[in-house]
C-alpha cells in the first residue's frame, strides 16, 4: 500500500515539474508593414496594450520588429496595413514566429 502511494506521488511530482518547465510563447501585435520572402521575415509595427475606442487593437508604438517566419504556421496571408498577432520564441537574438494570425481578416471578437 505504501509503495503504491509513493509511486503515485512520484508520478504526480514528475508531471507537475514537467508542466512548469514548459515555457510559453511571447506575443506581438501590430500593423503588418512588409515581408521579405528571401530572408523569410515579416516586419511589424508594434502596438501597445492600451486599447481605446479609436485604437481597438492598441496604440502604435513606432517600433518596427522583424520576425523570422520560415517555420511559422500562417493563417490568412497579411497585406500591408493589416493587423497581425504573432506568437514567437526568442532564439538567440532572433524572434522566431510559431504562428501568425491576420486579426484584420479573422477577428474573433466579431463572432
Amino acid at each position: 500500500m505504501r509503495r503504491k502511494y509513493l509511486m503515485y506521488l512520484a508520478t504526480l511530482l514528475i508531471l507537475l515539474f514537467s508542466v512548469s518547465l514548459a515555457s510559453a510563447a511571447e506575443v506581438l501585435q501590430g500593423k503588418f508593414v512588409s515581408q521579405d520572402k528571401e530572408k523569410k521575415t515579416m516586419t511589424v509595427e508594434e502596438y501597445d496594450l492600451n486599447m481605446t475606442p479609436e485604437h481597438k487593437y492598441g496604440v502604435p508604438t513606432g517600433n518596427l520588429v522583424e520576425v523570422n517566419v520560415a517555420t511559422a504556421k500562417i493563417g490568412i496571408p497579411p497585406e500591408p496595413g493589416d493587423i497581425v498577432r504573432i506568437a514567437y520564441k526568442v532564439v538567440g537574438a532572433e524572434k522566431v514566429a510559431l504562428k501568425v494570425m491576420n486579426v484584420s481578416k479573422q477577428d474573433l471578437r466579431k463572432k
